[in-house]
């Protein structure tokens, strides 16, 4: 469980990792902060979940509003914050803060006070409105998720519509501004910043999406090299959805790991990019062994790296019939495998756990 870190009254520059906490929601505060580099979730607890705020970047200031609480020695944060990426961030003290405010000029004193005095009304109304509305997370029993398959579903909808209508042609693939993206996303489907951005990040760590600079020279433009991914992402969610719990895919990280050992050492089946690979529609539950493969090699170098991976851990690919029997033949260790839907499903499985990590994640909070 991620913890929050000791409260500090000096200033200067901090790292944050993947998920770290930055404060929590009621944690005395007497620090704002700048972004230097990376991304920061803004959430506030709410039942047994979360409701997802904002998402600050770079050159964004965070936790700047309890200064201005009338009672300084009450001052508390009012929601909860987390890196979702690598981030630098620059702590200012309030105490030094109060410094540099002293010598401001009065006029200046006052806009700035009258400007956070309206916008902790504000929202302090939305908190109200939140209150009376019947929030899907106030309501929902049982163990949080951060991404809903309904969620997922929504994400990848909105990233398919709009590489599709408004994608311009790049290098490596389709690529379309972030302005356009959230214009769709926030402002026409109401999709949580922080769930498309969860998404986003997920797709540029796998290496299917990457992230350029705009004409203005800023990394606003996302370049999709493979729509027809997106698409057959959104049949394979489409379809889970519609399974009973426990005959949805769950395959674990060390068979993750034997599959994509398989990739590389297969015979007149050479190390592929994978996100280029193009994925048939299909996710059904037919299938065929197109070889039989020998997987001794892979279970010597795994015993030669000290990885506790064994031919047992295939059990997870064998649900979802990607391989089937083993049987040992002049010492080889024969695996019925269908290579092909190995290389279509490979992606998804990928990206269903990275998903799924998230989710275990970010309920740890």
């Amino acid at each position: 469980m991620a913890t929050t870190p000791t409260a500090q009254t000096k200033s200067g520059l901090r790292q944050l990792k993947p998920n770290e906490v930055l404060f929590n929601d009621g944690d005395p505060a007497d620090s704002l902060y700048i972004i230097q580099k990376g991304q920061i979730r803004l959430f506030k607890p709410k039942g047994k979940g979360f409701i997802e705020i904002a998402v600050l970047r770079t050159g964004e200031v965070i936790g700047e509003m309890a200064f201005f609480d009338e009672d300084g020695s009450g001052r508390k944060r009012s929601a909860s914050a987390s890196a979702m990426v690598p981030t630098e961030i620059i702590e200012i003290s309030f105490a030094a803060f109060g410094k540099t405010m002293a010598t401001l000029n009065p006029w200046f004193k006052t806009i700035i006070n009258t400007l956070a005095n309206r916008l902790r009304k504000a929202n302090s109304r939305l908190k109200e409105l939140e209150s009376n509305s019947t929030a899907q997370y106030g309501t929902k029993v049982g163990e949080y998720e951060f991404m809903k398959t309904n969620e997922v579903l929504r994400v990848l909808s909105t990233l398919f519509l709009v590489f599709k209508t408004h994608g311009e042609k790049h290098e490596v693939g389709v690529s379309v501004h972030k302005k356009t993206l959230d214009l769709y996303a926030g402002d026409i489907y109401g999709i949580a910043e922080a769930k498309m951005e969860a998404v986003v990040l997920t797709l540029k760590e796998l290496g299917w999406l990457e992230v350029a600079d705009d004409a203005d020279k800023m990394p606003y433009l996302f370049v999709m090299r493979n729509l027809e991914l997106l698409r057959s992402l959104f049949i394979f969610y489409n379809t889970e959805k519609q399974l009973p719990d426990e005959k949805k895919m769950r395959i674990g990280q060390q068979c993750v790991t034997f599959l994509e050992k398989i990739l590389q050492y297969a015979p007149k089946n050479p190390p592929k990019d994978i996100a280029n690979l193009k994925p048939r529609d299909e996710f059904d539950t037919s299938h065929r062994f197109t070889q039989h493969f020998n997987i001794r090699p892979i279970l010597e170098e795994f015993k030669t790296r000290n990885i506790a991976i064994t031919a047992d851990h295939l059990d997870d690919a064998r649900s979802i019939q990607i391989v089937g029997e083993r049987a040992v033949q002049d010492g080889d260790i024969l695996l019925e495998i269908d290579m092909a839907k190995l290389q279509r499903m490979y992606p998804i499985i990928k990206f269903v756990n990275s998903v799924t990590k998230q989710n275990r994640e970010k309920a740890n909070y």
